[in-house]
């Protein structure tokens, strides 16, 4: 059976398990609406945070970086579980025990202020919006490659799956469908890991297979990462192991960018959120070590697949023939995501550092004198002649090490449920953000509970329009706005969810002027150097690492500002204590 016959399969029955445990968790109450009714077994709310914490970056991309950038790419794996692991341990448990909606509700109802609910009701808006964007990427990726689909076909189905579990049911519905979700995705991941880990190494466990030895071909006997280290030296890389120096970030530049989404990763709505779908306290912290669990089985598989993909990435097509090119290499040049522009007219493609033309590839259209797909943009005077897009080595893992076809189905759809899970729960938090913060508790408080839902589950349809135009028409700004997702959660959400549950004198002036010198700092930093092109002027520190800085500020200006203002008042502070004492720690407040 082909590899598309496989692929509609498997996505065929996963999206049919999807949707009808949608219709069976369908809602009519706004608790279950928004926190699934607080009922949620921390196992079940364990497996659906790790869904929704592993988006279509976790599945698709961070294995492709790492197999990039070598050592390098590592800090998106130790800012985002270290992220995780500040949120588990951290804040879930408290901010289960306040008992509200959303992280503006909580903003809102600890600092006592609408002006700072409205300033956490913006950031968790666009940070959602932002990544939502790049779960959209992701879903096109996968159709257009593996179900032969116009691009805005595949979206748009994605976006019909999404309104349907997220409208009809909710926080409930979603949790059930991640809860499928992710073991769609794990399986997706490990098998395929593996098999080719006993390909290379012999050894089915990619995590030992990876520091492991090579059986077979030329590189027989030889460790896996020594022979990486060579490979790459060879062709001009820096050693793919190397941690510093010249070819990698300075230490101060990792360190940054490492804590900074660490931090900013702590404070990402949609994750959060999940905290208050459990019924009490000890449920959150259950629920937190068991997605720590069930993520750490596909992130520290993720260094072993980048490994393996850099090896037979090299090993077949550098130094090759375009003729006589795998078939692999050919199927991804088709989707635009790979492309070679042949330099010194000699029929080889040559892989080596730098880029080897201006911008993304814009096809002509023509066929060159071998079939390869002419270029119109102006080449470099870099030795490179091949382009590969990061996001495509999970994917085309499979297909290079010659797997089965229904394995790479497999992948297709593990690569979907990936992207899909975290969408929705960031639509849910765009969605809940407007029709609880805003409209609830600013506009219309006296709204009935039909009027809520209504309001709730028109807004998920308007947000999965625009996510879903995001999809259709991705704007040249992503990968600019990314760094800004996490620069402003790390200089806005983190600081005062940390001080408004360990400090009583945190008052609401000190919170906004340190929300407001916080973003306004990055913000500055990050338009400077993403869109005025201005270097890093700051000790050596790029726009990603810089909202490590604007935390800081943010901290150091909210407890300054709050020494010189009125404290808060008295009911408030009752509060702060009551969240952290240890008497009644197993009940969360009702929401």
């Amino acid at each position: 059976m082909s590899i598309l016959a496989w692929t509609y399969i498997m996505v065929g029955l996963s999206f049919g398990l999807y949707l009808t445990i949608a219709w069976i968790s369908r809602v009519n109450t706004t608790k279950g609406f928004y926190v699934a009714g607080a009922g949620v077994s921390p196992l079940a709310n364990g497996m659906a945070t790790a869904a929704d914490w592993m988006s279509a970056a976790s599945f698709i991309s961070m294995a492709g970086l790492i197999s990039f950038m070598g050592y390098t790419g590592c800090i998106y794996l130790m800012g985002w579980t270290g992220g995780y692991v500040l949120l588990a341990l951290l804040l879930a448990p408290y901010l289960r025990k306040f008992g509200k909606y959303t992280v503006p509700d909580f903003v809102g109802d600890r600092y006592y202020s609408d002006v700072a609910r409205v300033v956490a009701l913006i950031c968790a808006i666009f940070v959602s919006f932002t990544y939502v964007a790049g779960q959209m990427r992701g879903v096109g990726i996968v159709f257009s490659r593996f179900l032969e689909v116009d691009v805005n076909t595949g979206v748009l189905i994605g976006m019909g799956i999404v309104f349907f579990y997220a409208g009809l049911g909710g926080m409930k519905g979603i949790t059930y469908t991640q809860v499928a979700q992710y073991c769609v995705l794990i399986f997706a991941y490990i098998i395929p890991a593996v098999a080719i880990s006993l390909q290379i190494t012999g050894n089915p466990i990619p995590q030992l297979g990876f520091g492991g030895m090579i059986e077979g071909g030329v590189d027989t006997g030889k460790y896996l990462l020594d022979t990486l280290n060579a490979l790459n030296t060879d062709l001009g890389f820096a050693e793919y192991t190397k941690p510093f120096g010249a070819g990698n970030k300075s230490m101060i530049d990792v360190f940054c960018i490492t804590f900074a989404l660490m931090v900013g990763t702590a404070g990402l709505p949609h994750v959060i959120v999940r905290f208050y779908t459990v019924p009490n306290v000890r449920g959150a912290r259950l629920s937190a070590g068991f997605a720590l669990l069930f993520i750490a089985i596909l992130y520290t598989t993720a260094p072993a697949v980048a490994s393996f993909a850099r090896y037979n990435m090299i090993n077949t097509i550098n130094d090759k023939a375009y003729t006589e090119a795998p078939s692999w290499f050919k199927n991804w040049e088709t989707t635009g995501l790979i492309a070679w522009v042949d330099k010194n007219d000699d029929g080889v493609i040559n892989y080596r550092p730098g880029d080897p033309f201006a911008g993304k590839p814009s096809f002509t259209g023509e066929k060159g004198a071998l079939g390869q797909g002419l270029l119109s943009n102006t080449p470099t005077d870099k030795e490179n002649e091949l382009y590969i897009d990061r996001d495509i080595m999970v994917l085309a893992n499979p297909e290079i090490a010659n797997l089965p076809p229904w394995v790479i189905a497999l992948v297709a759809a593990g690569g979907l449920a990936a992207a899909l899970s975290t969408a929705s729960g960031l639509l849910l938090v765009i969605s809940s953000s407007i029709a609880h913060d805003l409209y609830y508790r600013l506009i219309n408080r006296e709204a009935t509970e039909k009027q809520r839902l209504l309001v709730g589950r028109v807004m998920i349809g308007i947000a999965v329009c625009i996510a879903g135009y995001f999809g259709i028409n991705p704007p040249g700004f992503v990968a600019q706005v990314v760094a800004f997702a996490f620069g402003l959660a790390a200089s806005s959400f983190f600081p005062i969810i940390v001080l408004g549950i360990f400090s009583k004198r945190t008052n609401k002036e000190g919170a906004i002027c340190g929300m407001v010198a916080g973003i306004s700092f990055t913000a500055f930093y990050i338009i400077q150097l993403k869109f005025l092109g201005v270097a890093p002027w700051f000790i050596g520190i790029s726009a990603e690492g810089i909202g490590t800085v604007g935390m800081l500020i943010n901290f150091a200006v909210t407890m300054l500002v709050s020494q010189f203002t009125p404290p808060p008042p008295q009911d408030v502070q009752d509060l702060v204590e009551s969240i952290r004492f240890p008497r009644g720690a197993g009940a969360g407040i009702d929401h």
